[in-house]
Protein backbone atom coordinates (compact mmCIF):
# COMPACT_ATOMS: atom_id res chain seq x y z
CA UNK A 1 0.00 0.00 0.00
CA UNK A 2 1.19 3.78 -0.57
CA UNK A 3 1.07 5.66 2.66
CA UNK A 4 -0.03 9.16 3.41
CA UNK A 5 0.78 10.63 6.83
CA UNK A 6 0.97 6.92 8.31
CA UNK A 7 -2.65 6.05 6.71
CA UNK A 8 -2.46 3.85 3.73
CA UNK A 9 -4.18 5.38 0.57
CA UNK A 10 -6.97 2.37 0.18
CA UNK A 11 -7.54 3.47 3.84
CA UNK A 12 -7.98 6.77 3.25
CA UNK A 13 -10.43 6.18 0.09
CA UNK A 14 -12.39 3.50 2.42
CA UNK A 15 -12.79 6.47 4.36
CA UNK A 16 -13.93 8.71 1.93
CA UNK A 17 -16.18 5.96 0.40
CA UNK A 18 -18.52 4.81 3.69
CA UNK A 19 -17.23 7.01 6.39
CA UNK A 20 -18.59 9.90 8.31
CA UNK A 21 -17.09 12.23 5.39
CA UNK A 22 -19.43 10.52 3.14
CA UNK A 23 -20.25 12.95 0.29
CA UNK A 24 -23.89 11.73 -0.06
CA UNK A 25 -26.22 9.46 1.52
CA UNK A 26 -29.40 8.22 1.28
CA UNK A 27 -31.94 6.53 3.43
CA UNK A 28 -34.94 4.20 1.56
CA UNK A 29 -37.78 3.46 4.39
CA UNK A 30 -40.85 1.68 4.29
CA UNK A 31 -39.66 -1.17 2.27
CA UNK A 32 -39.13 -4.72 2.36
CA UNK A 33 -35.53 -6.45 1.99
CA UNK A 34 -34.09 -9.43 0.51
CA UNK A 35 -31.27 -10.80 2.82
CA UNK A 36 -28.98 -13.64 3.16
CA UNK A 37 -28.32 -15.59 6.23
CA UNK A 38 -23.69 -15.52 5.56
CA UNK A 39 -23.54 -19.12 8.05
CA UNK A 40 -26.89 -20.94 6.74
CA UNK A 41 -26.48 -19.14 3.15
CA UNK A 42 -30.62 -19.32 3.28
CA UNK A 43 -32.98 -16.20 2.84
CA UNK A 44 -35.32 -14.06 4.52
CA UNK A 45 -37.61 -10.99 3.72
CA UNK A 46 -38.48 -8.44 6.75
CA UNK A 47 -39.13 -4.54 6.62
CA UNK A 48 -36.01 -2.46 7.23
CA UNK A 49 -34.77 0.49 6.25
CA UNK A 50 -31.48 1.05 4.33
CA UNK A 51 -29.20 4.27 4.23
CA UNK A 52 -26.87 4.22 1.41
CA UNK A 53 -23.25 6.11 1.50
CA UNK A 54 -21.71 6.87 -1.47
CA UNK A 55 -20.84 3.45 -3.11
CA UNK A 56 -21.70 1.55 0.32
CA UNK A 57 -24.49 0.04 2.39
CA UNK A 58 -24.15 2.32 5.88
CA UNK A 59 -26.91 1.02 7.86
CA UNK A 60 -29.80 -1.57 7.33
CA UNK A 61 -31.81 -1.67 10.22
CA UNK A 62 -35.32 -2.77 11.33
CA UNK A 63 -35.77 -0.39 14.13
CA UNK A 64 -38.17 2.84 14.13
CA UNK A 65 -36.71 5.29 11.49
CA UNK A 66 -34.71 8.21 12.91
CA UNK A 67 -35.38 11.59 12.15
CA UNK A 68 -32.97 12.05 8.90
CA UNK A 69 -30.85 14.89 8.86
CA UNK A 70 -31.55 17.61 5.54
CA UNK A 71 -28.44 16.26 3.66
CA UNK A 72 -29.87 12.42 3.47
CA UNK A 73 -32.10 11.93 0.38
CA UNK A 74 -35.22 9.90 1.26
CA UNK A 75 -36.54 7.40 -0.96
CA UNK A 76 -39.93 5.78 -0.37
CA UNK A 77 -39.67 2.12 -0.12
CA UNK A 78 -42.76 1.08 0.34
CA UNK A 79 -44.89 -1.19 -1.58
CA UNK A 80 -41.35 -2.47 -2.96
CA UNK A 81 -38.84 -5.76 -2.62
CA UNK A 82 -35.09 -4.59 -2.24
CA UNK A 83 -32.44 -7.28 -2.92
CA UNK A 84 -29.21 -7.86 -4.36
CA UNK A 85 -28.47 -7.04 -8.28
CA UNK A 86 -28.66 -10.03 -10.44
CA UNK A 87 -25.25 -11.21 -12.06
CA UNK A 88 -25.30 -12.32 -15.33
CA UNK A 89 -22.33 -14.69 -15.56
CA UNK A 90 -21.85 -15.29 -19.22
CA UNK A 91 -22.62 -13.41 -22.60
CA UNK A 92 -21.65 -11.36 -25.85
CA UNK A 93 -23.37 -8.05 -25.53
CA UNK A 94 -22.75 -6.48 -28.62
CA UNK A 95 -25.15 -9.95 -30.29
CA UNK A 96 -27.78 -8.34 -29.04
CA UNK A 97 -28.63 -7.08 -32.64
CA UNK A 98 -28.55 -10.13 -33.91
CA UNK A 99 -31.43 -10.88 -31.84
CA UNK A 100 -33.63 -13.45 -33.72
CA UNK A 101 -31.19 -13.69 -36.50
CA UNK A 102 -31.54 -17.65 -37.07
CA UNK A 103 -33.99 -19.62 -34.67
CA UNK A 104 -33.80 -23.05 -34.30
CA UNK A 105 -30.31 -24.58 -35.59
CA UNK A 106 -27.56 -26.40 -33.78
CA UNK A 107 -24.83 -24.31 -31.90
CA UNK A 108 -21.73 -25.03 -34.66
CA UNK A 109 -24.65 -24.84 -37.76
CA UNK A 110 -26.08 -21.22 -35.76
CA UNK A 111 -22.67 -19.98 -35.15
CA UNK A 112 -20.55 -20.95 -38.58
CA UNK A 113 -23.15 -20.18 -41.01
CA UNK A 114 -25.37 -17.23 -39.21
CA UNK A 115 -23.02 -15.74 -36.53
CA UNK A 116 -20.04 -15.36 -37.34
CA UNK A 117 -20.71 -14.02 -41.32
CA UNK A 118 -22.99 -11.34 -39.60
CA UNK A 119 -20.19 -10.32 -36.59
CA UNK A 120 -17.39 -10.23 -39.93
CA UNK A 121 -19.68 -7.24 -41.00
CA UNK A 122 -19.98 -5.38 -37.98
CA UNK A 123 -18.27 -1.93 -37.34
CA UNK A 124 -17.35 -0.07 -34.16
CA UNK A 125 -20.85 1.66 -34.10
CA UNK A 126 -22.34 -2.00 -34.30
CA UNK A 127 -20.92 -3.01 -31.20
CA UNK A 128 -21.75 -0.03 -29.37
CA UNK A 129 -24.92 -0.18 -30.55
CA UNK A 130 -25.51 -3.84 -29.95
CA UNK A 131 -23.51 -3.19 -26.47
CA UNK A 132 -26.22 -0.09 -25.37
CA UNK A 133 -28.89 -1.98 -26.31
CA UNK A 134 -27.82 -5.20 -23.87
CA UNK A 135 -27.15 -2.43 -21.64
CA UNK A 136 -30.51 -1.14 -21.63
CA UNK A 137 -31.59 -4.57 -21.08
CA UNK A 138 -30.09 -5.59 -18.38
CA UNK A 139 -30.52 -3.00 -16.33
CA UNK A 140 -33.54 -2.67 -16.55
CA UNK A 141 -34.66 -6.29 -15.77
CA UNK A 142 -32.17 -6.29 -12.68
CA UNK A 143 -28.40 -7.33 -13.77
CA UNK A 144 -26.10 -5.14 -12.38
CA UNK A 145 -23.08 -7.00 -12.76
CA UNK A 146 -22.54 -9.08 -16.32
CA UNK A 147 -19.61 -10.63 -17.63
CA UNK A 148 -18.53 -10.16 -21.37
CA UNK A 149 -16.55 -11.72 -24.24
CA UNK A 150 -15.68 -10.65 -27.33
CA UNK A 151 -13.79 -8.25 -29.66
CA UNK A 152 -13.50 -4.53 -29.83
CA UNK A 153 -13.67 -4.89 -25.87
CA UNK A 154 -12.86 -1.41 -25.37
CA UNK A 155 -16.18 -0.08 -26.74
CA UNK A 156 -18.06 -2.08 -24.71
CA UNK A 157 -15.86 -1.01 -21.60
CA UNK A 158 -16.60 2.25 -22.81
CA UNK A 159 -20.34 2.04 -23.00
CA UNK A 160 -20.34 0.64 -19.24
CA UNK A 161 -17.76 3.40 -18.13
CA UNK A 162 -21.07 6.04 -19.76
CA UNK A 163 -23.81 4.14 -18.33
CA UNK A 164 -22.81 3.20 -14.66
CA UNK A 165 -22.88 -0.69 -14.88
CA UNK A 166 -20.73 -3.01 -13.07
CA UNK A 167 -19.30 -5.41 -15.27
CA UNK A 168 -16.26 -8.01 -15.86
CA UNK A 169 -15.00 -8.04 -19.25
CA UNK A 170 -12.56 -9.80 -21.64
CA UNK A 171 -11.41 -9.39 -25.62
CA UNK A 172 -12.43 -13.48 -26.58
CA UNK A 173 -10.14 -14.73 -29.07
CA UNK A 174 -10.61 -16.94 -31.46
CA UNK A 175 -7.28 -18.49 -32.87
CA UNK A 176 -8.25 -19.95 -36.01
CA UNK A 177 -5.95 -17.91 -37.86
CA UNK A 178 -2.23 -17.29 -38.55
CA UNK A 179 0.16 -16.47 -36.08
CA UNK A 180 0.69 -13.36 -36.89
CA UNK A 181 -2.95 -12.55 -35.65
CA UNK A 182 -2.60 -14.77 -32.80
CA UNK A 183 0.00 -12.72 -31.79
CA UNK A 184 -1.86 -9.32 -32.56
CA UNK A 185 -5.03 -10.95 -30.70
CA UNK A 186 -3.48 -11.76 -27.47
CA UNK A 187 -1.66 -8.26 -27.41
CA UNK A 188 -4.85 -6.58 -27.75
CA UNK A 189 -6.20 -8.51 -25.06
CA UNK A 190 -3.15 -7.50 -22.48
CA UNK A 191 -3.59 -4.54 -23.35
CA UNK A 192 -7.12 -4.35 -22.46
CA UNK A 193 -6.25 -5.67 -19.35
CA UNK A 194 -3.63 -2.95 -18.43
CA UNK A 195 -5.95 -0.66 -19.44
CA UNK A 196 -9.27 -1.01 -17.99
CA UNK A 197 -8.55 -3.20 -14.78
CA UNK A 198 -10.15 -1.52 -11.94
CA UNK A 199 -11.56 0.82 -14.41
CA UNK A 200 -14.70 3.14 -14.13
CA UNK A 201 -14.05 3.96 -10.82
CA UNK A 202 -13.38 0.55 -10.00
CA UNK A 203 -16.49 -0.66 -11.38
CA UNK A 204 -14.77 -2.85 -14.58
CA UNK A 205 -12.75 -5.82 -13.82
CA UNK A 206 -11.06 -8.08 -16.75
CA UNK A 207 -10.60 -11.76 -17.68
CA UNK A 208 -8.16 -13.23 -20.76
CA UNK A 209 -10.76 -15.02 -22.86
CA UNK A 210 -9.89 -17.91 -24.66
CA UNK A 211 -12.83 -18.54 -26.48
CA UNK A 212 -12.96 -22.24 -26.57
CA UNK A 213 -10.69 -25.26 -26.98
CA UNK A 214 -11.74 -26.30 -30.25
CA UNK A 215 -11.06 -22.80 -31.94
CA UNK A 216 -7.46 -21.85 -29.81
CA UNK A 217 -4.64 -24.15 -30.54
CA UNK A 218 -2.68 -25.41 -27.45
CA UNK A 219 0.19 -23.12 -28.29
CA UNK A 220 -2.38 -20.10 -28.19
CA UNK A 221 -3.78 -21.61 -25.09
CA UNK A 222 -0.69 -21.32 -22.76
CA UNK A 223 0.35 -18.21 -24.07
CA UNK A 224 -3.22 -17.19 -22.79
CA UNK A 225 -2.92 -19.02 -19.41
CA UNK A 226 0.74 -17.21 -19.19
CA UNK A 227 -0.96 -13.83 -19.58
CA UNK A 228 -3.59 -14.52 -17.10
CA UNK A 229 -1.15 -15.42 -14.74
CA UNK A 230 1.53 -12.69 -15.78
CA UNK A 231 -1.12 -9.73 -15.09
CA UNK A 232 -3.24 -11.62 -12.30
CA UNK A 233 -6.35 -12.03 -13.87
CA UNK A 234 -8.99 -15.13 -14.23
CA UNK A 235 -9.67 -16.83 -17.27
CA UNK A 236 -12.84 -17.13 -18.83
CA UNK A 237 -13.75 -19.78 -22.04
CA UNK A 238 -16.70 -22.07 -23.37
CA UNK A 239 -16.26 -25.45 -22.58
CA UNK A 240 -17.66 -28.77 -23.53
CA UNK A 241 -21.37 -27.31 -24.48
CA UNK A 242 -21.47 -29.80 -27.17
CA UNK A 243 -21.16 -33.43 -27.69
CA UNK A 244 -19.60 -32.79 -31.19
CA UNK A 245 -17.36 -30.57 -29.30
CA UNK A 246 -16.24 -33.02 -27.05
CA UNK A 247 -15.78 -35.59 -29.78
CA UNK A 248 -13.78 -33.39 -31.35
CA UNK A 249 -11.39 -32.98 -28.99
CA UNK A 250 -11.00 -36.71 -28.12
CA UNK A 251 -10.12 -36.97 -32.21
CA UNK A 252 -7.58 -34.06 -32.57
CA UNK A 253 -5.87 -34.28 -29.06
CA UNK A 254 -6.87 -37.45 -27.79
CA UNK A 255 -8.66 -36.52 -24.68
CA UNK A 256 -11.59 -34.64 -23.27
CA UNK A 257 -12.22 -30.78 -23.54
CA UNK A 258 -11.63 -30.89 -19.58
CA UNK A 259 -8.11 -32.72 -19.56
CA UNK A 260 -7.15 -30.84 -22.38
CA UNK A 261 -7.36 -27.82 -20.53
CA UNK A 262 -5.87 -29.45 -17.28
CA UNK A 263 -2.91 -30.70 -19.09
CA UNK A 264 -2.28 -27.34 -20.10
CA UNK A 265 -1.95 -25.91 -16.57
CA UNK A 266 -5.35 -24.11 -17.72
CA UNK A 267 -6.64 -25.18 -13.81
CA UNK A 268 -3.80 -23.47 -11.98
CA UNK A 269 -5.21 -20.07 -12.76
CA UNK A 270 -8.76 -18.94 -11.28
CA UNK A 271 -11.02 -20.25 -14.31
CA UNK A 272 -14.69 -19.78 -14.96
CA UNK A 273 -16.26 -22.03 -17.33
CA UNK A 274 -19.45 -21.43 -19.22
CA UNK A 275 -21.65 -24.04 -20.39
CA UNK A 276 -19.88 -27.55 -19.40
CA UNK A 277 -23.01 -29.33 -20.41
CA UNK A 278 -21.14 -32.22 -21.72
CA UNK A 279 -18.85 -33.29 -18.43
CA UNK A 280 -18.93 -36.41 -16.84
CA UNK A 281 -18.16 -37.08 -13.15
CA UNK A 282 -14.66 -37.46 -13.23
CA UNK A 283 -14.64 -33.95 -14.56
CA UNK A 284 -16.86 -32.44 -12.28
CA UNK A 285 -14.24 -33.97 -9.56
CA UNK A 286 -11.95 -32.09 -11.31
CA UNK A 287 -13.58 -28.93 -11.29
CA UNK A 288 -13.99 -29.42 -7.70
CA UNK A 289 -10.40 -30.06 -6.99
CA UNK A 290 -9.49 -26.93 -8.91
CA UNK A 291 -12.21 -24.47 -8.21
CA UNK A 292 -13.46 -24.12 -11.21
CA UNK A 293 -16.39 -22.04 -11.66
CA UNK A 294 -19.18 -22.79 -14.11
CA UNK A 295 -21.55 -20.89 -15.64
CA UNK A 296 -24.89 -22.23 -16.26
CA UNK A 297 -26.76 -20.74 -18.89
CA UNK A 298 -29.87 -23.08 -19.52
CA UNK A 299 -32.23 -21.40 -21.92
CA UNK A 300 -29.25 -21.09 -24.60
CA UNK A 301 -28.24 -24.65 -24.12
CA UNK A 302 -31.97 -25.36 -24.71
CA UNK A 303 -32.44 -23.31 -27.78
CA UNK A 304 -29.67 -24.54 -29.44
CA UNK A 305 -30.19 -28.37 -28.10
CA UNK A 306 -27.02 -28.43 -26.63
CA UNK A 307 -28.17 -30.02 -23.69
CA UNK A 308 -28.71 -30.11 -19.96
CA UNK A 309 -25.50 -30.08 -17.73
CA UNK A 310 -25.46 -31.98 -14.60
CA UNK A 311 -25.80 -28.78 -12.06
CA UNK A 312 -27.17 -30.80 -9.09
CA UNK A 313 -23.93 -32.81 -9.28
CA UNK A 314 -22.01 -30.12 -9.78
CA UNK A 315 -23.02 -28.65 -6.71
CA UNK A 316 -22.79 -31.61 -4.79
CA UNK A 317 -19.68 -31.96 -5.74
CA UNK A 318 -18.53 -28.50 -4.52
CA UNK A 319 -18.43 -26.28 -7.74
CA UNK A 320 -19.75 -22.76 -7.45
CA UNK A 321 -22.58 -22.60 -10.24
CA UNK A 322 -23.85 -19.43 -11.17
CA UNK A 323 -25.87 -17.99 -13.63
CA UNK A 324 -25.42 -16.78 -16.84
CA UNK A 325 -28.31 -15.92 -20.32
CA UNK A 326 -25.38 -16.46 -23.18
CA UNK A 327 -26.42 -13.85 -25.71
CA UNK A 328 -29.56 -12.51 -26.81
CA UNK A 329 -28.84 -14.21 -30.14
CA UNK A 330 -29.20 -17.49 -28.71
CA UNK A 331 -31.63 -16.95 -25.56
CA UNK A 332 -32.84 -14.55 -26.93
CA UNK A 333 -33.55 -12.26 -23.75
CA UNK A 334 -31.02 -11.40 -21.24
CA UNK A 335 -34.15 -11.33 -18.33
CA UNK A 336 -31.93 -13.09 -15.62
CA UNK A 337 -35.60 -13.45 -13.48
CA UNK A 338 -36.16 -16.12 -16.32
CA UNK A 339 -32.54 -18.14 -15.82
CA UNK A 340 -33.01 -18.43 -12.33
CA UNK A 341 -36.74 -19.54 -12.43
CA UNK A 342 -35.62 -22.10 -15.44
CA UNK A 343 -32.81 -23.34 -13.79
CA UNK A 344 -34.67 -23.90 -10.82
CA UNK A 345 -37.42 -25.79 -12.93
CA UNK A 346 -35.60 -27.80 -15.52
CA UNK A 347 -33.22 -29.56 -13.71
CA UNK A 348 -36.26 -31.10 -10.89
CA UNK A 349 -37.77 -31.75 -14.24
CA UNK A 350 -34.57 -33.52 -15.89
CA UNK A 351 -33.68 -35.76 -12.49
CA UNK A 352 -38.05 -36.16 -11.33
CA UNK A 353 -36.98 -34.75 -8.36
CA UNK A 354 -38.56 -31.56 -6.95
CA UNK A 355 -36.46 -30.80 -4.20
CA UNK A 356 -33.45 -30.14 -6.47
CA UNK A 357 -32.03 -26.67 -6.50
CA UNK A 358 -34.58 -25.10 -4.04
CA UNK A 359 -35.78 -21.05 -3.86
CA UNK A 360 -32.58 -20.16 -1.94
CA UNK A 361 -30.43 -22.26 -4.12
CA UNK A 362 -31.53 -20.74 -7.22
CA UNK A 363 -31.41 -17.27 -5.35
CA UNK A 364 -27.59 -17.98 -4.42
CA UNK A 365 -26.80 -18.95 -8.06
CA UNK A 366 -28.27 -15.34 -9.48
CA UNK A 367 -26.65 -13.47 -6.94
CA UNK A 368 -23.46 -14.34 -4.65
CA UNK A 369 -22.29 -17.28 -6.61
CA UNK A 370 -21.94 -15.05 -9.38
CA UNK A 371 -19.99 -12.42 -7.72
CA UNK A 372 -17.63 -15.77 -6.13
CA UNK A 373 -17.54 -16.76 -9.96
CA UNK A 374 -16.36 -13.70 -10.57
CA UNK A 375 -13.77 -12.91 -8.07
CA UNK A 376 -16.03 -9.74 -6.69
CA UNK A 377 -16.05 -9.86 -3.07
CA UNK A 378 -17.88 -6.35 -2.55
CA UNK A 379 -21.34 -7.46 -4.27
CA UNK A 380 -24.16 -10.13 -3.96
CA UNK A 381 -25.61 -9.61 -1.07
CA UNK A 382 -27.45 -6.95 0.73
CA UNK A 383 -24.93 -6.14 3.72
CA UNK A 384 -23.58 -3.44 5.97
CA UNK A 385 -20.29 -2.58 4.03
CA UNK A 386 -20.89 -4.68 0.51
CA UNK A 387 -21.20 -2.14 -2.62
CA UNK A 388 -24.65 -0.39 -3.01
CA UNK A 389 -25.51 -2.70 -5.98
CA UNK A 390 -29.55 -3.61 -5.33
CA UNK A 391 -32.80 -3.45 -6.97
CA UNK A 392 -36.50 -2.95 -6.46
CA UNK A 393 -39.26 -4.84 -7.07
CA UNK A 394 -43.07 -3.54 -7.45
CA UNK A 395 -45.35 -5.49 -5.13
CA UNK A 396 -48.58 -4.70 -6.46
CA UNK A 397 -48.00 -6.60 -9.39
CA UNK A 398 -50.49 -9.11 -9.36
CA UNK A 399 -48.16 -12.43 -10.33
CA UNK A 400 -46.65 -11.24 -7.07
CA UNK A 401 -49.47 -11.75 -4.95
CA UNK A 402 -49.94 -13.28 -1.79
CA UNK A 403 -47.34 -11.80 -0.25
CA UNK A 404 -46.95 -13.89 2.47
CA UNK A 405 -44.94 -15.77 -0.07
CA UNK A 406 -42.18 -13.02 -1.52
CA UNK A 407 -39.46 -15.99 -1.44
CA UNK A 408 -41.20 -18.22 -3.97
CA UNK A 409 -42.75 -15.30 -6.06
CA UNK A 410 -38.75 -14.20 -6.77
CA UNK A 411 -37.70 -17.34 -8.39
CA UNK A 412 -41.02 -18.88 -9.57
CA UNK A 413 -43.62 -15.84 -10.59
CA UNK A 414 -40.98 -12.44 -10.93
CA UNK A 415 -39.39 -11.66 -14.28
CA UNK A 416 -37.41 -8.38 -14.85
CA UNK A 417 -40.59 -6.38 -16.13
CA UNK A 418 -41.16 -6.04 -11.98
CA UNK A 419 -37.91 -4.11 -11.61
CA UNK A 420 -39.02 -0.33 -10.80
CA UNK A 421 -35.49 0.94 -9.77
CA UNK A 422 -32.20 -0.26 -9.45
CA UNK A 423 -28.42 1.12 -7.85
CA UNK A 424 -25.28 0.31 -8.96
CA UNK A 425 -22.14 1.71 -6.76
CA UNK A 426 -24.70 3.55 -4.87
CA UNK A 427 -26.02 5.55 -8.02
CA UNK A 428 -29.82 5.28 -9.23
CA UNK A 429 -29.48 4.21 -12.61
CA UNK A 430 -32.87 2.84 -13.12
CA UNK A 431 -35.53 5.67 -11.57
CA UNK A 432 -39.49 4.23 -11.49
CA UNK A 433 -38.26 2.16 -14.64
CA UNK A 434 -36.42 4.79 -16.70
CA UNK A 435 -32.81 4.93 -16.82
CA UNK A 436 -31.07 7.65 -15.53
CA UNK A 437 -27.99 7.42 -17.02
CA UNK A 438 -29.12 6.46 -21.00
CA UNK A 439 -31.14 7.82 -23.70
CA UNK A 440 -33.10 4.86 -24.03
CA UNK A 441 -34.84 6.52 -27.26
CA UNK A 442 -31.15 6.76 -29.23
CA UNK A 443 -29.75 3.28 -27.80
CA UNK A 444 -33.64 1.19 -29.95
CA UNK A 445 -32.63 3.68 -32.86
CA UNK A 446 -28.95 3.05 -33.21
CA UNK A 447 -29.60 -0.98 -32.92
CA UNK A 448 -32.51 -0.44 -35.60
CA UNK A 449 -30.21 0.85 -38.04
CA UNK A 450 -27.34 -1.16 -36.96
CA UNK A 451 -29.09 -4.47 -37.29
CA UNK A 452 -29.81 -2.82 -40.80
CA UNK A 453 -26.20 -2.01 -41.85
CA UNK A 454 -25.34 -6.13 -40.58
CA UNK A 455 -28.45 -7.98 -41.90
CA UNK A 456 -29.55 -5.71 -44.25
Amino acid sequence: SIYLFGISISMISAILGRGSLCMKRTRIVGGKLLQRSPTEGTYAIHEATIVLCGAHIEAITTQPTTTPSEEEEIVDGRRKLYMPGLINTHGHAPMAILRGLQDDAPLHVWLQQHMWPAEARFTAKDVRAGAMLAIVEMMRTGTTTFLDMYDRMEIVAEAVAQTGMRACLSRGIIGLCSVEEQREKLAQAIQFVQQWHHGAQGRITTMIAPHAPYTCPPALLTQLIEASAQYDVPLHIHLSETAEEVAQNVATYGVRPVAHLMNLGCFARPTLVAHAVHVDEAEIAVFAQHSVAVSHNPRSNLKLGSGVAPVVAMQRAGVCVALGTDSAASNNNLDMFQEMRTAALLHKGVLCDPTVIPIHTALNMATVHGATALQLTQIGELAVGMKADMIALDLDAPHLQPTDALLSHLVYSASGSDVVDVWIDGKRVLNNRVCTTIDEEKVRYDAQIARQCVVG
